[in-house]
């Protein structure tokens, strides 16, 4: 156990969709387990097109219904990110290519990992983009969150 709160970055390509996402449902399951104080959480994008605006408002809609606040606003992935946050999660594979990418040393890159690798059984690789599909497409993202982030918190929580 540590005095120093567990930073977590979840990235997807414009941080409007996926990685908020992640970031509303993971900061929901840190405070129903009593861990807000020991936990710091944020999401960012590969890409900088959103930089500033809120949430995709579909997402934010089916959110909504399920309890979870989308609150942040998109931010590009910086270089101090890789320095600042203990893990770097990202929501596919491409993103975990341009993670590795921009990542300034071996250290940093240790740091990056495939959200749905803390959910192996679910048998599934990526957290898909929702953007351009139906709301069948922003369930599954809110339900791939919600499964991974309670495997997340059950394997981060020996840092706290």
């Amino acid at each position: 156990m540590t005095d120093k709160p567990v930073k977590v970055l979840f990235v997807c390509l414009g941080n409007i969709c996926r990685s908020p996402s992640a970031e509303a449902v993971f900061i929901e399951k840190v405070k129903a387990a009593g861990l807000s104080d020991r936990f710091e959480i944020d999401s960012a994008g590969i890409l900088s097109v959103h930089a500033g605006e809120p949430a995709d408002a579909r997402m934010r809609k089916h959110a909504t219904a399920r309890g979870y606040k989308l609150e942040s606003r998109s931010r590009p992935v910086t270089p101090r990110d890789f320095f600042d946050f203990d893990y770097i999660i990202g929501m596919d594979h491409a993103n975990i290519r341009d993670l590795l990418d921009r990542a300034p040393d071996k250290q940093s890159q240790a740091k990056i990992s495939l959200f749905l690798s803390f959910a192996p059984h679910l048998d599934r690789e990526e957290v898909p983009d929702p953007y351009y599909g139906g709301a069948a497409g922003f369930e599954e993202v809110l339900d791939l969150c919600e499964e991974a982030s309670e495997k997340l918190l059950a394997a981060l929580q020996h840092e706290c």
